[in-house]
């Protein structure tokens, strides 16, 4: 394990904290879009984008959406753009399994909320990487995920693994996660860890709290189990290939 950093407290209210780390060749056996796959690459975090009342209503939506459903494990997971919601120990599309009901879950002012929040942290990371936000297009999975200390019951509620997002999911140039909730006051546990050779960097989740960075190996990570308590966050996630690129999810 070595020696662990924090680099972002719950209790500490962050403008912006960049930490520029060497480029993976991850980028290398992708197409590049010049002027967005990331020649800078690193991880941040700020508090100073997302308002802790906005975070709190885009919880709400998130327990609305996953009240409808939910793992047997302790993962679940609610993606309002392709409709996947974790049922049992499978996923259901929400939008044709409830239909017209979905109108009596979401209004149009959570999804032009979403939208809203979606747009200021691809603004936010554009600015960070000295890159164009029109280059950058969302991408798919982008996701509500719920976590409890239930015992796992699929692969799919095995979240805690190391692993690299654009080797899991080769569109991604730009991770986001926006947390809904407090890391010691809402769980335990549950903290995103960098794993870096011979060190660890933690960031304690806070709702309103925003973390991205470059998606390739050179940041490794994973989320320690949770203990106690329930972890709302949302991750949203950046391609610089158009052809990768998901619109927002309307009602």
């Amino acid at each position: 394990e070595g020696v662990t950093e924090v680099l972002a407290h719950r209790r500490e209210s962050l403008q912006d904290k960049f930490v520029e780390v060497p480029c993976s060749e991850d980028y290398d056996s992708h197409r590049r879009f010049e002027g967005c796959t990331p020649r800078k690459c690193g991880r941040g975090v700020t508090d100073a984008v997302i308002t802790r009342e906005e975070a709190e209503r885009i919880r709400r939506i998130a327990e609305r959406g996953l009240s409808l459903g939910g793992s047997d494990g302790g993962a679940s997971i609610l993606d309002l753009h392709s409709g996947a919601l974790s049922l049992g120990k499978h996923f259901v599309n929400l939008y044709r399994y409830f239909g017209d009901k979905i109108q009596d879950i979401f209004t149009e002012e959570d999804f032009a909320l979403y939208r809203d929040v979606r747009q200021r942290i691809q603004e936010g990371i554009a600015q960070a990487f000295g890159i164009s936000s029109a280059s950058m297009y969302l991408t798919k999975p982008t996701f509500f995920s719920r976590i409890n200390n239930t015992e796992a019951k699929t692969t799919h509620d095995e979240y805690w693994h190391p692993h690299v997002d654009k080797v899991t999911y080769g569109s991604f140039d730009y991770t986001s996660l926006l947390y809904l909730s407090d890391y010691t006051e809402d769980f335990g546990g549950g903290r995103f860890v960098f794993m870096d050779a011979g060190s660890n960097k933690t960031i304690e989740p806070r709702a309103g709290r925003v973390s991205f960075f470059t998606s390739g190996s050179e940041n490794l990570h994973r989320v320690e189990k949770v203990h106690w308590g329930t972890r709302y966050a949302i991750t949203i996630s950046f391609t610089c290939n158009p052809d990768h690129g998901i619109g927002d999810p309307v009602l």
